[in-house]
């Protein structure tokens, strides 16, 4: 998860457009939300068009880089993008009185990008580090569809609070996810693993959601980010074809590591005073120079923001500059 701030661009006009009623959505939701009900009958669902413009979609989509906000999947290639309510729309589980946060489904900052397997709940393949070596395989339910596990005290109507809330949810568009991920970038079966960072433990833990207030409880006693441990469990950051697929960055980024070191190795040899005065070895220094500044801005392509997990590959090259440095 990266970090990506809106920036004082407007919203997307669709999200406040007023319909033939004269009307637009918020206002017609709060007419609805509010309208009195006969005894007897419940409040029918309302029907939120609005997030689903394309101009909102590819708005998203520009911001994100055609990315899922929560796990840097390039969602595009596999299927449409579900425009996801960080604060859930319509219910809130674990919340059964709660309608959901209605008032902020057409809002913008409450808009982000995700791929299937973030935004919908579903039992996935997971793996997960034991004693920081071996890695055990369960599978779990992931994925956030309307959880929204809080700390604080939850907002209920238009005027609440959001702030006092306390989410324990990560928002990649107001939090630095670095604050409380990291990711296991050496050799072996945990590769490319998301775990949360150490901290100082918490006072308060949620009471709203049973499955958040175990990983809660757990990232607490250990002493280690609460926001990151709940984000990794709900947004199933550590499905296992995912981690995989970090993996498989790792591996390149070893790879050009590897190839850096050689050739400097290499060069190092051929640049000896009595090698030198020739000049086919000169050429052979200059062009091997060449090559290694290729692969340097390979790795640089990796962690740049529109790569796909660029999060872990940014993590992986800034290791690997600080080892460079002891050297």
């Amino acid at each position: 998860m990266r970090k990506v701030t809106r920036g004082a661009k407007a919203a997307p006009a669709a999200l406040s457009k007023r319909g033939r009623d004269k009307r637009t959505e918020f206002e017609r939701a709060k007419d609805h939300m509010s309208a009195a009900l006969p005894a007897g009958t419940e409040r029918t669902a309302f029907e939120f068009k609005s997030y689903k413009a394309d101009e909102v979609k590819r708005r998203l989509e520009e911001l994100f880089h055609g990315k899922c906000a929560y796990c840097e999947s390039l969602y595009g290639a596999q299927a449409p993008v579900d425009v996801e309510h960080y604060r859930p729309k319509g219910a809130v589980e674990g919340a059964p009185d709660h309608p959901g946060y209605w008032w902020l489904a057409m809002a913008w900052d409450n808009l982000l990008p995700s791929c299937i397997d973030c935004n919908r709940r579903r039992r996935q393949k997971t793996p997960q580090a034991v004693n920081d070596v071996a890695v055990l395989h369960r599978t779990m339910l992931t994925g956030k569809n309307d959880c929204f596990p809080i700390s604080g005290t939850r907002a209920e109507t238009v005027s609440s609070d959001l702030t006092v809330e306390d989410a324990l949810l990560l928002d990649p568009t107001r939090d630095d996810a670095a604050d409380h991920l990291l990711f296991w970038i050496e050799e072996g079966p945990a590769a490319g693993l998301a775990l949360p960072k150490s901290t100082a433990p918490a006072a308060v833990l949620p009471a709203a959601n049973e499955q958040a207030a175990v990983v809660a409880a757990h990232a607490s006693a250990a002493g280690l980010s609460i926001r990151g441990a709940v984000s990794i469990q709900i947004y199933g950051l550590n499905r296992l074809r995912l981690v995989q697929e970090r993996a498989r960055v790792l591996q390149r980024l070893r790879f050009f590591e590897y190839i850096i070191v050689k050739v400097s190795g290499v060069i190092q040899t051929l640049s000896q005073a009595h090698l030198t005065a020739h000049a086919e070895v000169n050429d052979a220094i200059r062009s091997l120079g060449q090559l290694q500044i290729r692969v340097i801005e390979e790795m640089a392509a990796l962690a740049a923001p529109e790569a796909p997990y660029c999060t872990i590959a940014a993590a992986f090259v800034d290791d690997f500059k600080h080892r460079l440095r002891a050297v």
